[in-house]
């Protein structure tokens, strides 16, 4: 049996997850978490073989989540369960420690095959972010200035872009406006861009542009 903790903060999705699992004789759903705080209570406590995670909640989420994840507890698997679909977003959560990353589009027919390749202890991508993880280990020609942003730097990148303020950019990482600030001044130092205005024109250029539901 897959003991599995659902972390997702829409109830609705949380739901229609465990209606597309009540199908598989081997897998259990045992906990449910709604923001990052309640994910790292759940591993703490334990009792589970399997993390689905939401790579967008409220509190602590995404990269830096996962990264904390593997510290406490290395050997745990996670799969990633997301709205977004380019490959950027899958090679920063699998470089992170997550084995499987798989999107909310294809959670109806992959959910349950992901699940048991991932807890089995293989890794569950698709064969485009597989290509780009080994392109990021290869001489590349093409040098995108997004590709050296470090994670929390991507982070505050992709909800800029996305429309979101520096204050609510704020609230939801729970930092200080300040340092969000300096996170936007250094972006755009290392993109070489010098206003928002380009760096949304950027990221629609390049397929980073993707609606947030946070």
């Amino acid at each position: 049996m897959i003991r599995i903790v659902i972390a997702d903060d829409h109830t609705i999705m949380r739901e229609g997850l465990k209606r597309i699992l009540e199908g598989a004789d081997d897998i259990e759903v045992v906990g449910e978490a709604v923001d990052g705080f309640e994910v790292l209570a759940q591993v703490r406590k334990g009792g589970f073989d399997l993390l689905l995670l939401d790579l967008s909640m409220p509190g602590r989420s995404g990269v830096e989540l996962i990264r904390q994840i593997k510290d406490e507890v290395p050997k745990l698997p996670i799969l990633i369960l997301t709205m977004h679909e380019e490959e950027q977003y899958a090679v920063r959560a699998i470089r992170a420690g997550a084995r499987g990353y798989l999107t909310k589009e294809s959670a109806g027919t992959q959910l349950v095959s992901a699940i048991r390749k991932v807890a089995s202890g293989r890794p569950y991508i698709s064969l485009e972010v597989a290509e780009q993880l080994a392109m990021d280990v290869m001489p590349s020609v093409e040098n995108l200035p997004h590709k050296h942003l470090s994670d929390r730097e991507f982070e505050v990148f992709s909800l800029l872009v996305g429309g979101k303020s520096i204050t609510e950019i704020a609230e939801l990482l729970h930092l200080s406006v300040k340092t969000v600030s300096t996170h936007k001044t250094r972006i755009l130092h290392k993109m070489g861009m010098p206003s928002l205005a380009d760096l949304v024109q950027y990221a629609v250029a390049h397929r980073l542009l993707t609606p947030f539901k946070m």
